[in-house]
């Protein structure tokens, strides 16, 4: 099953998980230090549409920003 939204192409991306240990110096620590920074994917919210596409209905997966911006015409 692709991830990929059918109008503007946006898909998964790759970030960083940073795990911190410690008390923050605001509460009285000497600060929050790194200890762990791990791979994770962030993935688009992606919904199944039936769209209006030439003339004909056509079911889509598309993000929500193309949602509300309205570039989907719904069916």
């Amino acid at each position: 099953m692709s991830r990929i939204c059918d109008i503007c192409g946006k898909h998964k991306t790759v970030g960083g998980h940073i795990t911190r240990r410690g008390l923050a110096k605001k509460k009285g620590g000497i600060g929050m230090h790194v200890v762990k920074n791990t791979k994770r994917t962030f993935s688009p919210n992606l919904q199944s549409v039936r769209a209006l596409v030439g003339g004909g209905v056509v079911r889509m997966k598309v993000c929500t920003a193309c949602i509300r911006s309205n570039k989907v015409v719904k069916a």
